[in-house]
């Protein structure tokens, strides 16, 4: 296995960088899109199964992780601004797949819409399209907090609500990220909570009955902010709607344990087309230390649903 980084610029001055981790140059490839101020760094156990049947490509968006560097200080990203980027790199690479988390499920929902040619099956993880009493409370104290440079308790409250559910070890690598989290990334934060609060499902949920390809929906079964049975409205709209619920899995899904990896990577998988003949890697094999996966540059967070 391989893995190339590039840059990638786009039309408005804006660069990401791209890593393909190619393990057979023959094989298809699946996108992957992070939540709110994610990096790659997540998806360390997510590229480990996927790639036992195809390429991944990742990538930062301009205000996080590897992308950081190689943008101007004081922009701020807008959701068009990450639909566009998302449809530039499908466009580009030609993924056959999808897969995306929390709040990156809006930005690929939107660009579904748009009916990319190359992506055959999209899987859409830990979003919901409202803003249920839970999620509400939690962006708008976790924006508050950050916008008063009160850090240490955005920390707490990430670990106390949505990241309740996750190990130790990521609750606490989690919370020496976001005590040290740059002023301009603090400022994209609430920008982002800003526009996720002025959200209003009826002015996109319309639109997503132009997608084509098939779509699955995994939600964890005690996540409270993006709940199973919030997503499942959105039957009414995708034509091609598949859901699924991870058990005793709270809004991180495989970040949270091995057992809910190893029930990730078999639906998703499964949902992209595995070999029924497939031999099934043992889940002795995935990761047991959650430091894999982590959150930002070597911590990653993600502040939506």
């Amino acid at each position: 296995m391989s893995v190339e980084k590039e840059i990638f610029k786009l039309h408005n001055s804006l660069n990401v960088q791209v890593e393909r981790h190619v393990f057979d140059t023959g094989r298809k490839s699946v996108i992957l899109v992070n939540g709110a101020l994610a990096t790659t760094a997540s998806f360390g156990q997510t590229i480990k199964y996927l790639g036992e049947r195809y390429n991944v490509i990742c990538f930062d968006l301009p205000y996080v992780g590897q992308s950081k560097q190689h943008n101007r200080a004081g922009f701020l990203l807008t959701k068009e601004d990450e639909v566009e980027i998302l449809l530039r790199l499908i466009q580009h690479f030609e993924p056959k797949y999808l897969y995306s988390v929390s709040w990156g499920g809006l930005a690929s929902l939107l660009a579904l819409a748009r009916q990319p040619a190359s992506v055959e099956r999209a899987v859409i993880g830990s979003f919901s399209p409202f803003l249920n009493d839970a999620m509400l409370a939690y962006v708008t104290r976790a924006r508050n907090l950050l916008c008063a440079g009160e850090n240490l308790q955005a920390a707490q409250l990430l670990n106390d609500t949505v990241g309740k559910h996750l190990p130790r070890i990521l609750k606490l690598l989690n919370f020496r990220y976001l005590t040290s989290l740059p002023k301009e990334e603090q400022s994209q934060v609430a920008f982002h909570v800003n526009q996720i609060l002025a959200l209003r499902p009826e002015t996109y949920l319309d639109k997503l009955a132009s997608i084509r390809c098939r779509v699955k929906f995994i939600n964890g079964e005690l996540d409270e902010y993006t709940t199973s049975e919030d997503i499942r409205t959105l039957a009414r709209y995708v034509m091609h709607a598949h859901f699924a619920t991870v058990p005793n899995t709270g809004h991180f899904l495989e970040l949270e344990g091995r057992t809910q990896a190893a029930y990730m990577r078999e639906a998703i998988l499964d949902f992209f087309g595995a070999d029924q003949k497939f031999e099934r890697a043992r889940i002795e094999g995935l990761s047991s230390t959650p430091v894999a996966q982590t959150f930002a540059p070597s911590l990653n967070t993600d502040f939506g649903g």
